[in-house]
């Protein structure tokens, strides 16, 4: 099958390694254990030779390594470089180009696809050191395996803690045999809430948790497409496989869109872009007094009409929008539909207790220019496979060249 690189670094979760090493094995792959130092203190590398029946590599200036340029011989031959458990240095040494050991250096030489399973500490998770440099490796195309939350190492309890064996296992699997209906297409995701800033601490944002997007993300990845999520400030967990971007604000959305948008095959707007933004955020804390405080807000830019007037009469990307209304879900969709010239509105009743933001079943009408399909409250999942079997089905009419029908 496959040749992986398992890059093991210095963490408790070290042991877990050598159950990805064997699962990677049960579904016919070969797998070289490339170990840190710091990872040797945890596990042996014996284990992994046993386990590999390789040689397991830690020193990048061992005898012997340097007749055939190692590192490079490796990084030439191998499908997958997979780190299981990726420590916070290991993370940042890869974001920042800093080859100094054996791993640090493949990653750098390898032009394979890249997957990593942090584990670590809750806050240096959190840490915005972390969390830039795991952004800077999403927008290089690097593949993340959620942590997961529990007891930790450390006595703490929280998230950080390695993902599941298997769960790597079918992460890795994924990337090495894609499959699926959307297999080499892109589909461009948005997804959770926008916050305006105020001040540095005020701001005004919406109840979106970004369930729906995250939803139709991992629905996409199933099917074999690449997908580039940009997520508003959100708690969830990104997708396995996804390329996440993380904006804050329309402005940003904005941005993060038009960059990927027109190479994209599906355009799917989740996200709930606010449409007004404070003229001016105050660049200190606005003291607060007795006196009424008044707040200039101006349009933000309206990304969906904006991409359908860019695509004009071409066939790509499919355009997909949300309205999610207080009144009549539908009939406002329509007109939403026919204002921002796009391909499908989901019109959804934000004020029902069992659908909308925050909680994790949904309803809606997929509204096209030729038909109407209404669909009960059903999971998000569900509803996001519905949504993608329309698009999929549109872009495929149009590819045929035939009239395509809503």
């Amino acid at each position: 099958m496959s040749l992986i690189a398992l890059g093991v670094t210095g963490g408790i979760g070290a042991y877990k390694a050598v159950e990805v090493a064997r699962g990677l094995q049960k579904r016919g792959h070969d797998v070289t254990a490339v170990m840190t130092r710091s990872a040797t203190k945890f596990v042996g590398e014996l284990t992994f030779e046993a386990i590999t029946r390789r040689p397991v590599i830690t020193d990048q200036y061992a005898r012997g390594m340097n007749a055939d340029i190692e590192h490079i011989a490796l990084a030439t031959d191998i499908s997958l470089l997979l780190v299981a458990p990726a420590t916070a240095n290991i993370i940042g040494k890869f974001a920042n180009g800093i080859a100094d050991d054996f791993l640090s250096s493949l990653y750098l030489a390898t032009r394979a696809q890249v997957l990593i399973a942090p584990a670590m500490n809750t806050n240096m998770l959190e840490h915005e050191a972390v969390r830039r440099n795991i952004t800077t490796l999403m927008a290089r195309g690097v593949r993340f395996v959620e942590p997961g939350a529990g007891y930790l190492a450390c006595g703490w309890i929280g998230k950080g803690r390695l993902a599941e064996p298997d769960e790597i296992v079918d992460a890795a699997n994924l990337l090495l045999q894609p499959r699926g209906s959307l297999l080499g297409k892109l589909v461009l995701v948005t997804a959770g809430p926008t916050y305006e800033d105020i001040d540095p601490v005020r701001y005004i944002g919406n109840r979106s948790s970004g369930k729906m997007g995250y939803a139709i993300a991992a629905e996409a990845v199933k099917r074999g497409a690449r997908v580039v999520l940009i997520s508003g400030p959100s708690s969830l967990p990104a997708p396995a496989g996804v390329e996440l971007i993380y904006v804050r604000s329309a402005a940003e959305m904005h941005t993060a869109v038009q960059h990927h948008a027109m190479a994209s095959d599906i355009v799917v707007m989740a996200a709930a872009v606010a449409d007004y933004t404070p003229e001016h955020a105050s660049p200190g804390k606005i003291e607060k007094s007795d006196a009424p405080l008044e707040l200039r807000l101006v349009r933000t830019p309206d990304i969906l009409a904006e991409l359908g007037g860019i695509r004009g009469n071409r066939s790509k990307p499919v355009l997909v929008g949300f309205a999610a209304e207080s009144g009549d879900p539908v009939e406002r969709g329509r007109a939403k539909l026919l204002r921002k010239h796009v391909d499908f509105i989901v019109a959804n009743d934000i004020t029902r207790a069992d659908a909308g933001f925050e909680v994790d079943t949904n309803a809606g009408t997929i509204i096209s220019q030729d038909t109407e399909e209404t669909i009960a409250v059903t999971p998000k999942a569900d509803l996001a496979s519905r949504i993608l079997d329309r698009a999929e089905l549109r872009l495929n009419t149009l590819g045929s060249g035939l009239k395509a029908q809503g």
